[in-house]
């Protein structure tokens, strides 16, 4: 794929490796079953074998590849995987947002605002990358807002895969259901407005009806044949 530049700024050749295995590993160009080559991968990317090591590592405990002999099984994302990963990130978002229901900076209400706007405005273009790159800083920033470096760790153990799952959901949503990119920004809008009451019950609410909403459209969207 062809990953934006401002993206890989500042990261290993071995996580370079990752983000691009990972992506064809849940957009199924490298099919379940499959057996990995360490020493192909490194032909494919013309380098040695320590950074795809430190890729087969990083997939590993993202439970995509199962670790081998000198290489590694592909096993995918099933409908179960995703659920899991789901509410991991409903629990993290959820608590997060009570947290700082009674606190929230004004400033990161308008980084939010702008956000959507640059979500919409990808959407104008048909740009599925940069749309979910601002989709899941939109959700950055709520995690950080929480200011609770556990909740943070934990977020940041499922963002890569998370991310890359809504790269190939969305980019299906752009092509076969682009009716369902303005109920994702406004499902975005209602968020902020939740945040701005500070009201922990309607924050809830607005989370609980956000999360069912996403994991609906977004899976329908990717196991759709």
């Amino acid at each position: 794929m062809n990953i934006p530049v401002r993206w890989m700024q500042g990261v290993s050749l071995g996580e370079k490796i990752c983000f691009e295995l990972r992506f064809q590993i849940i957009k199924g160009i490298i099919p379940i079953g499959t057996v990995l080559s360490e020493n192909q991968i490194a032909a494919d990317f013309g380098t040695s074998r320590s950074p795809v090591r430190e890729a087969f590592r990083v997939l590993a405990n993202e439970g995509l590849i199962r670790l081998e002999r000198m290489g590694a099984a592909v096993l995918g994302l099933t409908t179960k995987d995703i659920e899991e990963l789901y509410d991991v990130r409903y629990l993290l978002e959820g608590f997060a947002m009570q947290r700082i229901a009674t606190h929230f900076d004004k400033s990161q209400i308008v980084l939010l605002e702008q956000l959507i706007e640059k979500m919409e405005l990808t959407a104008k273009h048909e740009d599925y990358m940069e749309f979910s790159y601002y989709d899941i800083q939109f959700h950055d920033t709520i995690i950080k807002a929480a200011e609770h470096s556990r909740i943070l760790h934990l977020w940041k153990s499922i963002r890569q895969i998370l991310l890359t799952f809504l790269l190939v959901a969305t980019e299906k949503r752009f092509t076969e259901n682009k009716e369902e990119i303005q109920s994702l920004l406004n499902n975005h809008r209602i968020l902020v407005e939740a945040l701005r009451t500070g009201d922990p019950y309607r924050l809830q609410e607005t989370l609980d009806n956000h999360s069912k909403d996403n994991w609906r459209t977004v899976t329908a969207a990717y196991f759709k044949s």
